[in-house]
């Protein structure tokens, strides 16, 4: 059974909260910091994996490991009947960081990590020939001023 946010309860939140300020936090120091045995936070956090509701991963700062170009690209499609075949196509693509159906001007909104401007021009080249895109707008981000994971304390 999937684990949704409604199902998710104190507990599961403040372990979240934890991997999200040192991702190698460990199973003791997770028990310390939220007063509870270690086997609860081991149990309580496997589940979460488990569950697909967090995956601990190494997460890189793209500017400092080579990524130059990072830019935001609004994909335009015809006929929108081909709005998902050709989302499953760009999400495979490995430059590829985020991707999401839209509403307004376009259909589908791409942001990607290329190591250079050329790369990103290739990348562009390359999606612009998948069958019912018919326009791409390109913005590149000169600067990221922040990049992060949503606040779990929203949810509150």
């Amino acid at each position: 059974m999937e684990k949704t946010q409604s199902t998710l309860d104190e507990l599961d939140f403040a372990i979240l909260s934890c991997l999200q300020k040192d991702g190698r936090m460990s199973f003791t120091e997770i028990a310390e910091h939220l007063n509870v045995s270690v086997g609860t936070a081991r149990t309580r956090l496997n589940r979460l994996i488990e569950d697909g509701v967090i995956s601990i991963i190494g997460r890189v700062d793209p500017d400092k490991v080579g990524f130059k170009a990072y830019a935001h690209v609004a994909v335009y499609i015809r006929p929108a009947t081909l709005k998902e075949q050709v989302a499953q196509t760009i999400s495979k693509m490995p430059e590829v960081s985020f991707l999401a159906s839209t509403s307004g001007d376009y259909d589908l909104e791409v942001d990607v990590m290329c190591p250079t401007n050329n790369d990103l021009v290739e990348f562009i080249n390359e999606i612009s020939t998948i069958e019912g895109i018919y326009q791409t707008k390109t913005t590149l981000y000169f600067k990221v001023y922040k990049y992060a994971q949503p606040d779990l304390n929203l949810l509150k």
